[in-house]
């Protein structure tokens, strides 16, 4: 057994529970439209409409696509425990969701010039899982 304490005394990490539905459809080549109406709740789906709208060159569509799923994994993230700050790791697949949707809203926010919000994007992302931020950017 692996013991994961925090000796720096930080809040422990938060691990979103398992929703292999919508990533298995989005795996599957269903729309992310089509996920995200079926699951309105997963960050996955819509980060990727997020991801599809910024490559399209519709950059306000990705944030607002991106805005909604980084609400609904606040709101995931608290009901799982989450106090506002601490580890949310992307090692853990099902936090991959809220942090690639966090992840688009800092690109958006970036692109259309709302750098106060790109900044606290990019921190908070940084600050949650340093590997996200790396991996993602």
């Amino acid at each position: 057994m692996v013991n994961h304490e925090n000796l720096l005394g930080g809040p422990p990490p938060t691990h979103l529970p398992e929703d292999p539905e919508p990533r298995d459809l989005l795996a599957g080549g269903t729309a992310p439209a089509d996920v995200a109406a079926k699951y309105p709740t997963s960050c996955l789906a819509w980060a990727q409409l997020a991801d599809d709208a910024y490559d399209a060159g519709r950059t306000v569509e990705s944030y607002a696509y991106a805005r909604t799923g980084y609400h609904r994994g606040l709101d995931l993230l608290r009901r799982n425990g989450w106090k506002g700050h601490g580890p949310v790791p992307f090692e853990h697949e099902p936090n991959r969701g809220f942090l690639r949707a966090l992840h688009a809203l800092a690109r958006a926010a970036k692109a259309i010039g709302e750098d106060e919000e790109y900044e606290r994007c990019s921190t908070f992302l940084k600050e949650s899982s340093p590997t996200a931020a790396a991996t993602l950017s």
